[in-house]
């Protein structure tokens, strides 16, 4: 593993440790990492992002947006390299809400990543906006 990788998959683990945490809403609407759910979803589904669930496979039985990959959280230190790592390809990290999303996102920037967001309001606003799902195919 190069060390890039592995300086982020220590800080992903640690982050996930941090997830009580939760930033506060005034925090997040100031956050440069911050993606509207609209502007998320639509960014996704023009196919100018990758789409990485990063909810676990549980969440993930309850519908997830067709074409997102999914990456649960608990497998992120092992998988880390899965995201890619080039300004030419944009990622967005969603989660059920936005609380491991966007510790998630601070932590692969914080490791060099210079093209990850993450969708405010996540899967649970994405579901309450009656926005299509699909049944998770294959293992996440």
């Amino acid at each position: 593993m190069n060390r890039r990788l592995a300086m982020a998959t220590a800080a992903i683990g640690l982050t996930a440790s941090a997830l009580l945490s939760a930033c506060s809403a005034s925090d997040a609407a100031n956050d440069p990492l911050r993606v509207s759910i609209e502007e998320g979803r639509q960014l996704f589904e023009s196919k100018q992002v990758t789409l990485f669930d990063i909810r676990e496979p549980d969440e993930h039985a309850t519908g997830v947006a067709e074409g997102a990959k999914l990456l649960p959280m608990s497998q992120l230190e092992k998988r880390a390299g899965e995201i890619p790592n080039d300004p030419a390809q944009p990622v967005l990290i969603i989660c059920n809400t936005q609380n491991r999303s966007s510790k998630v996102a601070q932590a692969l920037k914080d490791s060099g990543w210079t093209n990850v967001r993450y969708v405010y309001g996540g899967m649970s606003t994405w579901a309450k906006n009656g926005w299509p799902m699909v049944k998770p195919t294959g293992a996440g």
